[in-house]
Order: structure tokens, then C-alpha cells, then sequence
């Protein structure tokens, strides 16, 4: 089986987990497959040898390479190409990226590398589809804008490529929902102990303030058309 003619192949499909695509019935697919969030041990050693990866798998999976690049300094020299496992994923959704696993590998193998926003957050992880928090009471800003003073009982935090960065989608009430959108280089919020979620997961313990805010570099994301 062949993805698509006369393009070049790059990179190697890092398959997060038992539950993604390796894709090795690909013609000229390289693949390796890793634990699902992969850390230091399993990514580390591939940024030595490749300029681009592919993850296949979940948005935390493509979040945890994502950190090992910040982590490494290597946000500069590695693009990154994205399969999600889930026709629900955020940054499916975000960044247009094909839903059909096939048409994803190809685009995510071949296409062209377009800078996107990276999202970190004040306890050293990364951002980079939806991050959340939940029935959540506290005072929270949009840069210097007030987004929230009281409840809310959700507010969205996503990458956003046509401002400073971020897009925060604040919305009060539970009955009669009250949505305010806010576009930011940085977020933050002091509130009652709250788990924030990020990427669809849950922080491993409540906090009493967070911040999300934009990278000074850009994940070079590949989300382009080829051929």
C-alpha cells in the first residue's frame, strides 16, 4: 500500500501505545512504537537521528514528544506531523488535519511544515490542543484584561494562530450559558483549588492558580498541503 506517488517520505511514525497506527503496512513507512505519552527514555534518543517525527496517537501523546522537543531545545530543528487516534481530537479540529488515518499519515509524512503556537504552562508542560478548567471560582486575566471575577463554570484556553497567541472562551451560568471569547499572549487565574485539564488530562493535583501562556517559539507543525 502506498500513501501517494512520487513524494518523499520523511521522518519516522512514533505509534503512541497499543491502540495506535504504526502504519507498518505503508510503503516506506518507518515506525516505531512507544508507550502512550512517551517520555525522555523513548523520544530523546530519536532527535539525534530525525529532523521529523510523526505521532500517532492521542493529543496527550502528540503534547508529551512536543515537551521533549522544549525540553531538548529542539523546537527549532524538528518538525512535527500529527495522526490522531480519535475523530475527536482538539488539535484535529484546530489545525484542519485530515480525519481518514491514511490521508492524516500522508499529509503528516509529506506536507509542508506551517509554524503554529505553542502553549505552555507554569509547572513545565505544554498546551497544545484544549486545556480547561472546570466549575472553577476565581479571579483570572487575559493579559491585562479581566477575564473572570466569580464563577464560571468553564473556561477554554487554545492555541490561536490569528492574535497573540491564545483564545480563552470564558462561559458563566450552568442554566443559561453566557460565553465571552478573549485573545491573549497569557493567561492566568487565582481561584479556589481547581484540577486543570490539559490536552484531556486532568492535573495530578488541585491548585489554587495557573497560568497558560504562549512560547517565545513556535511548534512547527505540519498541517500544509503537498503535491
Amino acid at each position: 500500500m502506498t500513501v501517494t506517488e512520487d513524494l518523499r517520505v520523511r521522518g519516522i511514525v512514533v505509534a503512541c501505545g497499543d491502540g495506535a497506527a504504526g502504519f507498518e503496512e505503508v510503503d516506506d513507512v518507518e515506525s516505531i512504537r512507544v508507550p502512550s505519552r512517551p517520555g525522555k527514555a523513548e523520544i530523546d534518543p530519536l532527535l539525534g537521528e530525525h529532523d521529523h517525527l510523526v505521532v500517532s496517537g492521542t493529543d496527550a501523546d502528540l503534547g508529551a514528544v512536543v515537551l521533549r522537543l522544549l525540553r531538548k531545545d529542539a523546537l527549532s530543528g524538528v518538525s512535527v506531523g500529527y495522526v490522531p487516534s480519535s475523530p475527536d481530537s482538539s488539535v484535529a479540529a484546530l489545525w484542519g488535519l485530515p480525519k481518514t488515518p491514511l490521508q492524516a499519515v500522508a499529509l503528516a509524512l509529506r506536507g509542508e511544515v506551517d509554524p503554529v503556537p505553542l502553549i505552555r504552562d507554569d509547572v513545565g508542560g505544554v498546551l497544545v490542543g484544549r486545556g480547561e478548567l472546570r466549575l472553577v471560582r476565581g479571579v483570572a486575566y487575559a493579559d491585562e484584561q479581566v477575564a473572570l471575577r466569580g464563577p464560571a463554570s468553564s473556561v477554554e484556553v487554545a492555541p490561536d494562530p490569528g492574535g497573540p497567541g491564545l483564545s480563552i472562551r470564558v462561559v458563566k451560568g450552568t442554566l443559561f450559558k453566557r460565553p465571552t471569547t478573549f485573545y491573549a499572549r497569557a493567561f492566568q487565574i487565582g481561584c479556589i483549588p481547581t484540577r486543570p485539564v490539559s490536552d484531556d488530562v486532568v492535573h495530578e493535583r488541585a491548585v489554587n492558580k495557573w497560568t497558560w501562556y504562549r512560547h517565545t517559539e513556535d511548534l512547527r507543525l505540519v498541517r500544509g498541503t503537498f503535491g
